[in-house]
Protein backbone atom coordinates (compact mmCIF):
# COMPACT_ATOMS: atom_id res chain seq x y z
CA UNK A 1 0.00 0.00 0.00
CA UNK A 2 1.29 3.44 -0.95
CA UNK A 3 2.09 5.90 1.80
CA UNK A 4 1.17 8.94 -0.30
CA UNK A 5 -1.32 10.33 -2.80
CA UNK A 6 0.09 12.22 -5.77
CA UNK A 7 -2.44 14.68 -7.17
CA UNK A 8 -2.02 15.27 -10.91
CA UNK A 9 -5.63 16.03 -11.83
CA UNK A 10 -7.26 18.41 -9.33
CA UNK A 11 -11.02 18.85 -9.41
CA UNK A 12 -11.91 22.06 -11.25
CA UNK A 13 -14.87 23.60 -9.45
CA UNK A 14 -17.45 25.02 -11.87
CA UNK A 15 -17.92 28.78 -11.36
CA UNK A 16 -19.93 31.52 -13.03
CA UNK A 17 -17.85 34.51 -11.89
CA UNK A 18 -14.58 33.89 -13.75
CA UNK A 19 -12.74 32.58 -10.67
CA UNK A 20 -10.63 29.47 -11.23
CA UNK A 21 -10.74 26.93 -8.39
CA UNK A 22 -8.67 23.73 -8.56
CA UNK A 23 -9.18 21.54 -5.50
CA UNK A 24 -6.14 19.34 -4.98
CA UNK A 25 -7.35 17.63 -1.80
CA UNK A 26 -10.73 17.79 -0.07
CA UNK A 27 -14.34 16.70 -0.40
CA UNK A 28 -14.53 16.83 -4.20
CA UNK A 29 -11.27 15.00 -4.89
CA UNK A 30 -11.13 12.34 -2.20
CA UNK A 31 -14.28 12.76 -0.11
CA UNK A 32 -12.27 13.91 2.90
CA UNK A 33 -13.79 16.25 5.46
CA UNK A 34 -10.66 17.04 7.47
CA UNK A 35 -8.88 19.45 5.11
CA UNK A 36 -9.11 21.05 1.70
CA UNK A 37 -6.30 22.56 -0.37
CA UNK A 38 -7.10 24.57 -3.48
CA UNK A 39 -5.20 26.68 -5.99
CA UNK A 40 -7.28 29.67 -7.06
CA UNK A 41 -7.10 32.59 -9.45
CA UNK A 42 -9.44 35.50 -8.78
CA UNK A 43 -9.89 37.65 -11.89
CA UNK A 44 -9.64 41.45 -11.78
CA UNK A 45 -12.72 43.19 -10.27
CA UNK A 46 -13.98 39.88 -8.74
CA UNK A 47 -15.82 39.65 -5.43
CA UNK A 48 -18.09 37.27 -3.60
CA UNK A 49 -20.73 37.79 -0.90
CA UNK A 50 -19.90 38.03 2.79
CA UNK A 51 -19.77 34.67 4.53
CA UNK A 52 -19.34 33.28 8.04
CA UNK A 53 -17.76 29.85 7.54
CA UNK A 54 -17.59 27.04 10.08
CA UNK A 55 -13.96 26.36 9.09
CA UNK A 56 -10.61 28.07 9.51
CA UNK A 57 -9.20 29.36 6.24
CA UNK A 58 -5.55 29.95 5.47
CA UNK A 59 -4.64 31.96 2.36
CA UNK A 60 -1.19 32.37 0.78
CA UNK A 61 -0.87 34.93 -2.04
CA UNK A 62 1.38 33.77 -4.89
CA UNK A 63 0.88 36.67 -7.30
CA UNK A 64 -1.22 39.84 -7.31
CA UNK A 65 -3.28 41.22 -4.41
CA UNK A 66 -6.47 40.18 -2.62
CA UNK A 67 -8.76 42.23 -0.39
CA UNK A 68 -10.28 40.84 2.80
CA UNK A 69 -12.97 42.50 4.88
CA UNK A 70 -12.80 40.67 8.21
CA UNK A 71 -15.25 41.61 10.97
CA UNK A 72 -15.42 45.15 9.54
CA UNK A 73 -11.64 45.60 9.03
CA UNK A 74 -10.26 45.87 5.47
CA UNK A 75 -6.90 44.22 4.73
CA UNK A 76 -5.00 43.88 1.45
CA UNK A 77 -2.52 41.05 1.07
CA UNK A 78 0.09 40.90 -1.67
CA UNK A 79 2.42 38.23 -3.06
CA UNK A 80 4.37 36.42 -0.35
CA UNK A 81 1.90 37.26 2.43
CA UNK A 82 -0.49 34.89 4.18
CA UNK A 83 -3.36 35.00 6.64
CA UNK A 84 -5.36 32.65 8.86
CA UNK A 85 -9.01 33.53 9.45
CA UNK A 86 -10.68 31.84 12.40
CA UNK A 87 -13.90 29.89 11.90
CA UNK A 88 -17.20 31.67 12.56
CA UNK A 89 -15.70 35.01 11.44
CA UNK A 90 -17.65 37.18 9.00
CA UNK A 91 -15.49 37.79 5.94
CA UNK A 92 -15.68 38.98 2.35
CA UNK A 93 -13.06 38.14 -0.27
CA UNK A 94 -12.48 40.28 -3.36
CA UNK A 95 -9.99 41.35 -5.99
CA UNK A 96 -10.88 44.98 -6.79
CA UNK A 97 -7.55 45.41 -8.58
CA UNK A 98 -6.61 45.38 -12.28
CA UNK A 99 -4.58 42.15 -12.24
CA UNK A 100 -5.51 38.55 -11.39
CA UNK A 101 -4.73 37.24 -7.89
CA UNK A 102 -3.13 33.80 -7.77
CA UNK A 103 -3.33 32.10 -4.36
CA UNK A 104 -3.56 28.91 -2.31
CA UNK A 105 -6.39 28.31 0.14
CA UNK A 106 -6.42 25.70 2.91
CA UNK A 107 -9.59 25.05 4.92
CA UNK A 108 -9.93 22.99 8.11
CA UNK A 109 -12.29 21.22 8.16
CA UNK A 110 -12.63 20.92 4.39
CA UNK A 111 -14.56 23.55 2.43
CA UNK A 112 -18.19 22.71 1.78
CA UNK A 113 -21.16 24.80 0.74
CA UNK A 114 -22.99 23.53 3.84
CA UNK A 115 -20.35 25.13 6.10
CA UNK A 116 -19.57 28.39 4.25
CA UNK A 117 -22.82 30.29 5.02
CA UNK A 118 -22.67 32.88 2.24
CA UNK A 119 -25.01 35.81 2.65
CA UNK A 120 -27.69 36.42 0.05
CA UNK A 121 -28.57 39.95 -1.03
Amino acid sequence: MKKYILQKAPFVVPTTDGKVIEEHFGKATEGGNQLSIAHMVAPPKWSEPFQTPEFEEYTYIIKGKKQFIIAGETLILKAGESIKIEKNTRVQYSNPFDEPCDYISVCTPAFSFELVHREVD
